[in-house]
């Protein structure tokens, strides 16, 4: 009997099951990937990608229609032949890389790599890490999407044409190290563009009067503007002598509730996160860069605690809206839930292929998971989360009160909202790029009720310039304008700021010396690429080859023709570029050469033009010329690490004089203090002085224009 069983054993050893192999991207997933399919699968990671076009040449090989040359990533050697002993041993093999077009193309290669026909029900794509999405997505297995690969593929070549063919020429012409490309290019001009509006923006003088107003008893203060006649026509303030005639009639007038209006008014929840919305609010709220947010939303994706984090849609699965609505009901009552499941619809451009971004579970608030998260991880999934659960609350419900009040010459406005029911902003409210007027409270006004002037405040004001773009607006722009997709919007920006086409000051970017010259370049010679409209049509081209509608060989040839030939005529037509160095009045100490101005990571710095044979660098030290009101000390004009000028007291940090804002040579009438400039918007805008005692309130206005022509 012992011999039986012995025999038995062996022949169970030798039968047993070969396990199936699920190759997925990123090795994060490999644990909870292999926890909900359990002992019979083998997980393994591709750590990215495999192949791709060598880094060292242009890798298309243009004479055969194009044909893409691809190679093994320097690297992925070990990985590749890993992999192959895996899957030759595997019953079967699946490929689980992320559910995009980046994804499909890796895909594609792992096949080619292992030798799987890729019509064979060989791709399984999961929207989020979850056991119920994992073990769907294994039932459901299918062939590779070639449409969607040869839409990659277009993206792929095309940026290295591009990228490979201008690049040179911008090494040649202008310095090493520089870039063009389909997209960047064109993001860095629209930066260029909007600093060139803002620098050509001349301000107009407009200004407002402010009346306080009470009961007749001097109770029940409340504000209200001046609007214009009595009759309701509007009368426009363009200078201080004619508001200074029109306070004066105010002063001695008589003032009365000619009309009230009230009117309940509905405020909906902002839809859930696409990439682009996700990315914008992230650097409103948290002040995280796009790069910073994707690093973060990757991480919740593969921890299992969001849907997958690159898309447009807007689309929620039933049974997400379902978890969210009960939640919701348990949590807060029935009455923050409407009636029916919120819908939304996402932009005609938008691909469906995911869920707009949400968490996984709704039951899984952020506070639950606090301590399993790093921090960036936190912030980013209590946004995502208190984001999605809004979405699908009921509607807040405001009171809105507005009062017109009349002398017997003119007519002031007043308006004031109350909080009927939070609804949704009991939980969330979206962040804004600009500031709002914060709603004020009315008090309970009647038709034909007298008032009492108590104060009136005349105030100049100038028109804006469009400001400068942020993370958050750039990203915004690039989808109104169809540049790019949500898995490049980071990469972009990142890339511009690498290169030093473009800086950051504070949370704005502005285009540096090199990104207009480059920009310039392009625009003179390439106006196609970095043109909105054309790069935009190239996405709906790109579109078309996904959707199966257009060959992606089409494309190419399509937009080489052309290419080809401009490019050979600006080679001809571009001379050289000499960025020269700006000369400083420093001598170098250790070679006696006069030190010259470099643009750095952090700005500006001092160098020797003798590099490499002399080395020597030091930090700008530039003096205001003004004396530091704390110690009398010079006050030194420097950069911060992200390039923002502020000013500080050469004896710091002993002096802990530091200001953004720059101190004049005048003294303060009032208390002798030191007066600060103060800018309505950067450059060319109208200045202010600002005594810099905080215990003193001297303010200097800018004058009107009419009074400076009369002077």
């Amino acid at each position: 009997m012992a011999e039986k069983r012995k025999t038995s054993t062996k022949k169970t050893k030798s039968s047993a099951k070969k396990k199936k192999l699920v190759i997925v991207e990123s090795p994060t997933k490999v644990d909870s990937v292999k926890k909900y399919l359990g002992s019979s699968y083998n997980i393994e990671a591709t750590m990215g990608h495999l192949r791709d076009l060598p880094k060292s040449q242009l890798g298309v090989d243009i004479d055969n229609d194009f044909e893409p040359r691809y190679i093994t990533i320097r690297g992925k050697g070990d990985l590749i032949a890993k992999l192959k002993k895996k899957a030759k041993s595997a019953e079967k093999v699946y490929l689980a890389t992320d559910p995009d077009r980046e994804g499909e193309a890796i895909s594609w290669h792992l096949a080619n790599i292992l030798d799987i026909d890729p019509k064979s029900p060989c791709r399984i794509t999961f929207n989020e890490v979850t056991k119920d999405a994992v073990k769907e997505a294994v039932k459901e297995a299918r062939g590779i999407d070639m449409d969607l690969v040869d839409a990659q593929q277009t993206r792929r070549v095309l940026d290295r044409i591009v990228g490979y063919q201008i690049s040179p020429l911008l090494w040649k012409k202008i310095k090493k190290g520089l870039s063009a490309g389909r997209v960047q290019s064109v993001v860095t001009r629209m930066i260029v563009d909007r600093e060139r509006e803002i620098d050509a923006f001349e301000p107009t003088e407009y200004w407002s009067i402010d009346a306080k107003l009470t009961n007749v008893s001097g109770k029940l203060p409340f504000i209200a503007r001046f609007y214009g006649s009595r009759d309701g026509k509007k009368i426009l303030l363009e200078n201080g002598e004619d508001t200074d005639k029109i306070v004066k009639e105010l002063k001695t007038s008589d003032y009365a509730v000619s009309k009230i209006i009230k009117k309940e008014t509905k405020r909906r929840p902002s839809p859930p996160f696409t990439t682009s919305t996700m990315q914008q609010e992230a650097s409103r709220k948290l002040n995280f860069t796009a790069r910073r947010t994707m690093m973060a939303a990757q991480q919740l994706y593969e921890m299992g605690f969001i849907t997958y984090m690159r898309t447009d849609s807007l689309r929620i699965a039933t049974v997400a809206q379902n978890e969210a609505r009960s939640y919701i009901s348990q949590k807060f009552g029935d009455k923050f839930i409407p009636s029916a499941p919120r819908q939304y619809k996402a932009k005609k451009s938008a691909q469906d292929a995911h869920e707009a971004i949400r968490p996984t579970y709704a039951a899984n608030s952020p506070e639950k998971y606090k301590d399993t998260f790093k921090p960036d991880q936190f912030k980013l999934y209590r946004l995502i989360w208190q984001r999605f659960m809004a979405s699908q609350m009921s509607d807040a419900i405001m009171d809105t009160v507005s009062a017109e009040i009349t002398t017997d010459k003119y007519m002031l406005k007043a308006s004031g909202s109350t909080v009927k029911f939070a609804g949704f902003t009991t939980l969330y409210v979206e962040g804004k790029d600009t500031e709002e007027e914060k709603a004020k409270k009315l008090p309970v006004l009647t038709e034909g009720q007298e008032l009492k002037l108590s104060e009136l405040k005349p105030e100049q004001h100038f028109t804006q310039p469009p400001p400068r773009y942020t993370e958050a607006s750039i990203v915004k722009a690039m989808e109104e304008e169809g540049i790019g997709r949500p898995s490049t919007y980071a990469p972009t920006i990142a890339t511009i700021t690498a290169r030093g086409y473009v800086a950051r000051e504070k949370k704005t970017l502005f285009p540096t010396e090199l990104g207009y010259i480059v920009t310039d370049l392009m625009k003179e010679n390439f106006k196609d690429i970095v043109n909105t409209k054309f790069t935009a049509n190239m996405e709906d081209k790109i579109e078309d080859v996904a959707d199966g509608s257009t060959n992606w060989k089409e494309v190419i040839r399509d937009f080489y023709d052309p290419f080809e030939k401009t490019l050979k005529e600006a080679e001809e037509k571009i001379g050289d570029i000499e960025l020269k160095d700006e000369e400083s009045d420093v001598v170098c100490e250790k070679c006696g050469r006069k030190m010259v101005y470099k643009q750095g990571k952090f700005g500006k710095f001092l160098a020797c033009p003798g590099f490499p044979e002399c080395r020597n660098t030091k930090a700008i030290t530039v003096e205001l010329g003004v004396p530091c009101p704390k110690c009398g000390g010079k006050v030194l004009i420097r950069k911060s690490k992200k390039g923002a000028t502020f000013y500080a007291c050469e004896h710091s940090p002993e002096c802990d004089f530091i200001s953004w804002d720059e101190p004049s040579d005048e003294k303060c009438p009032k208390c002798g203090s030191i007066l600060m400039k103060k800018h309505a918007f950067r450059k060319n805008g109208p200045l202010s002085f600002v005594c810099y005692n905080e215990d003193c309130d001297y303010v200097r206005k800018p004058e009107s224009k009419k009074k400076k022509s009369e002077k």
